[in-house]
């Protein structure tokens, strides 16, 4: 266990977990009871062959296994690194990250006190209920190369950055707050595709009212869905422009890049945490830490507006 000391300048110290100790309470009290109850329900899924109370004990109580997850997601620490923070073996540092980022990846975004959006589907309709623009955006992380003959090897090589990577795709409203980052794709997958695979068409022309702002790999989206995804003007003139069309091409397009500035700002949020800017693990884990990182982003932006402080 992590020694009093150290323990409590992770909590009060925001620039080593990104999160106010505020937060980092409503998440202990949130969580411990959550993961008791998965505890005793997997223990209660089988027979039992040992005593109660036998068995391995662990060697960081919950909190201890939390801020660990925090700081991995925050700075991208290495377990080898956290290992000798905390005191204990490695294995020990990778089995509490694995048990605590998916209960983080399940709460969702938080857009006010109690309320929080899980699904791209309630996203639409919190949109829709509020009247407010929704903007969506990809963005790529670059992941660790597959192995060698591995199958689908190369539909990790992104078409834009010629990288390995993965993509997800990130809604936030007109004041750039994050609502929902999706799971993680390919990074071969197109912008446009990874929205008509999460079913944003259907949801769109099933659903409220509600106007997205896309950049230019999303055109094609607003024929399909009645004008609702707004995207950059498509040229008329490809040469021999005369300049009165360039003129107001270049305005039509600059009016939208600045409304649909925000996501980009959002997107900055989300790679503050270093997990995000360059992924050295698993790619299997990637879908988990996005979705993780958008709901504590999102949870403390909500704290920063209820409390009076700028995000």
């Amino acid at each position: 266990m992590v020694g009093n000391a150290s323990c409590a300048a992770i909590i009060s110290d925001r620039r080593i977990t990104g999160l106010s100790a505020d937060v980092i309470a409503e998440l202990v009290a949130e969580l411990v009871p959550l993961r008791h109850e998965r505890h005793q329900a997997k223990l209660a899924s089988r027979p039992r062959k040992r005593a109660v109370g036998a068995g391995a004990k662990h060697q960081l109580v919950f909190v201890d296994r939390l801020l660990a997850t925090l700081v991995h997601l925050r700075h991208a620490v290495t377990h080898d690194v956290l290992a000798c923070w905390f005191g204990v073996d490695r294995s020990t540092i990778t089995c509490a990250i694995a048990e605590v980022r998916p209960l983080l990846a399940e709460r969702g975004c938080t857009v006010s006190p109690g309320v929080r959006l899980r699904t791209l589907s309630e996203v639409i309709d919190h949109l829709g209920v509020d009247g407010k623009t929704g903007i969506i955006d990809g963005t790529e992380i670059r992941v660790r190369r597959p192995a060698a003959g591995s199958k689908n090897r190369d539909a990790f090589i992104s078409g834009k950055n010629k990288q390995n990577a993965v993509k997800t795709m990130v809604v936030t409203d007109e004041d750039g707050r994050v609502l929902l980052c999706s799971p993680t794709r390919p990074g071969s997958c197109a912008d446009i595709t990874h929205a008509r695979q999460l079913g944003l068409v259907k949801l769109l022309a099933d659903g409220p009212t509600v106007e997205i702002l896309a950049d230019a790999g999303y055109q094609g989206l607003g024929a399909q869905t009645s004008g609702r995804v707004i995207t950059p003007p498509h040229r008329t003139f490809k040469r021999n422009a005369p300049d009165w069309y360039e003129e107001m091409y270049e305005r039509q397009r600059k009016a939208h890049s600045s409304r649909r500035i925000r996501v980009e700002h959002g997107i900055a949020h989300l790679k503050n945490w270093r997990a995000l800017t360059c992924h050295l693990g698993r790619r299997e884990h990637m879908s988990h830490t996005v979705q993780a990182i958008a709901g504590l982003l999102s949870h403390q932006q909500t704290a920063d507006l209820t409390s009076g402080r700028p995000m």
